[in-house]
């Protein structure tokens, strides 16, 4: 792979979950559009977070990068590979390199193996033999995310939520995000750098998503309340144009009759990227920064 190469390159992903109906003969009445067409790259050596109210396509958009799920349209390309649909078969060799951490961390881990079990079980899988052996290797796991290596034999009821998803991260490597995509209703409605990002939110969605997360400190100026009004719509039947458009401020009839698209709007720096019409003008009051501590990640 050349330098150039993005290590995950995602174009138009599409997943639209059918709706079936009718009587006596089941069809297609609709569908769900949990993902509507992503496009965004990931470097090597650089992880993007995906952030956005419950609902927006978040997880159905993990699923879809590990191929858990069928994309309905688009293309997912990983080391210049394209894996869109690729079997199980072609997909072995690089399993082990594409994963997730699933939201519910009790649900994800097996409560009849134990911690030494469930995060040496890849490696027993996709062959891998570290040096001193995989509980050498599972203890200092455990360490790395913030856990006692003597909790090894322990099983997955015996910790708190946090602790699990801790569990969770150790199966692959713990990364910060160095830039952050905010999905809503299907779609990415800002994209860029985490900093320029918080500091510079473009999008009145990103903007009012800002403005909930709690103040870090009593010392900081307090930093303005968005309450968005009414409810996410379906993703059955999302809103035409900008599907924020029935919950913003500064929407007009052009938000109800065009889509606007994902671009470089002006004053934002290189990659930071914005659909809205009428983009924020005004940097956010000071944001608190995203923690490095293991306890107040989790």
């Amino acid at each position: 792979m050349s330098d150039t190469t993005p290590l995950l390159d995602v174009s138009g992903l599409t997943k639209h979950f059918p709706i079936k109906g009718g009587f006596p003969i089941r069809r297609t009445v609709g569908a769900v559009q949990a993902v509507d067409g992503l496009d965004f790259q990931v470097a090597e050596g650089e992880s993007l977070g995906l952030v956005g109210e419950s609902g927006c396509g978040k997880s159905t958009t993990g699923r879809l990068i590990t191929r858990l799920l069928e994309p309905t349209a688009g293309r997912i390309s990983y080391r210049g590979q394209d894996i869109t649909h690729a079997n199980r078969k072609q997909l072995a060799p690089i399993r082990s390199e594409i994963q997730m951490i699933f939201q519910d961390p009790y649900a994800s881990l097996n409560p009849r193996h134990t911690v030494g079990k469930i995060i040496s079980g890849p490696m027993e899988i996709n062959g891998i033999n570290p040096p001193g052996g995989h509980e050498k290797r599972v203890r200092e796991l455990l360490e790395i995310v913030g856990l006692n290596p003597e909790h090894y034999n322990r099983f997955p009821h015996e910790f708190s939520g946090g602790q699990r998803q801790r569990i969770g991260v150790a199966r692959i490597v713990r990364h910060f995000s160095h830039r952050v995509a905010v999905m809503y209703l299907g779609k990415i409605v800002e994209i860029g750098d985490r900093e320029d990002l918080y500091d510079n939110p473009r999008h009145p969605y990103t903007r009012a998503l800002l403005s909930a997360v709690p103040e870090a400190t009593v010392d900081e100026e307090p930093r303005e309340r968005i309450r968005l009004t009414g409810d996410v719509p379906s993703p059955i039947n999302p809103p035409s144009g900008c599907r924020f458009r029935t919950r913003c401020w500064k929407a007009t009839e052009k938000c109800a009759t065009e889509a606007p698209p994902l671009v470089q709007v002006e004053g934002n720096k290189p990659g930071h990227l914005t659909a809205c019409h009428y983009p924020e003008t005004e940097p956010t009051i000071p944001a608190p920064r995203l923690s490095k501590d293991p306890e107040a990640a989790a």
